[in-house]
């Protein structure tokens, strides 16, 4: 899709979208246009899947389209009765191939631009409303439902970041943490000037995706759609 030149890549969506009820087109429509890179979140070693997946659908609530997980002793897994089909829609990269998998996380992300964030009730730094949105991207550390985030995460950590809570537990569960910090930055952000949604390159790329995903037949729709504008498919 990024090869194809921008006039002829409209045409294909606009094609593809004949093929999906009116109705399905507008939501896909609205969701893209509330979607969001400037804000990522990363995942270290959750082995819960109840947890986990709960995190994926937040992330699809609040408009967060790439999520990062990191596996250094644990699998990610996914439950999909708990997802409800929400991953289709994000990209899910995941890190585990070096032997550490947490700083390849953080390098690959700080290469993107991305600040590292720790999400920490034991460091204290800033609050959720305190937060420096304005700053650039950011890219939020939840680590495991037992120990948090690794050394690794903390001692990497551009900034850190919690939730006040006022009972005699110190934590929150950490699909719970997620989902009030996505809700805030993410309101924040909308409330703000920021440039933070997608490009318009981007926006077409995804909606590609989305399209593919709804149109069983795809593939035979494309070959002939880009054979009569003598484009390779």
């Amino acid at each position: 899709m990024s090869k194809l030149p921008s006039e002829i890549k409209s045409e294909l969506l606009d094609h593809l979208s004949g093929f999906i009820s009116e109705k399905r087109y507008e939501l896909l429509k609205f969701v893209l246009s509330n979607r969001s890179r400037y804000l990522t979140v990363v995942l270290e070693d959750i082995y819960q899947s109840q947890n986990a997946s709960a995190v994926l659908r937040s992330c699809d609530c609040f408009g967060v389209q790439d999520i990062h997980i990191i596996e250094n002793t644990n699998e990610f897994n996914i439950n999909p009765k708990v997802v409800m089909g929400s991953t289709k829609w994000l990209n899910i990269c995941k890190y585990n191939k070096e032997q550490n998998n947490t700083l390849a996380a953080i390098h690959a992300l700080r290469e993107k631009g991305y600040r590292i964030v720790a999400t920490s009730p034991h460091t204290y730094q800033t609050t959720l409303n305190e937060f420096n949105i304005e700053k650039g991207k950011f890219a939020l550390f939840f680590g495991t439902e037992l120990s948090g985030l690794s050394a690794d995460v903390l001692n990497n950590a551009d900034e850190y970041v919690l939730i006040p809570t006022y009972g005699f537990t110190e934590s929150l569960n950490i699909s719970v943490s997620a989902a009030i910090c996505l809700h805030t930055l993410s309101e924040r952000l909308r409330n703000s000037n920021i440039d933070y949604l997608l490009s318009n390159s981007e926006n077409q790329d995804l909606m590609h995706e989305w399209l593919r995903l709804s149109i069983r037949s795809w593939r035979s729709i494309e070959k002939r759609f880009l054979s009569q504008k003598n484009i390779m498919g």
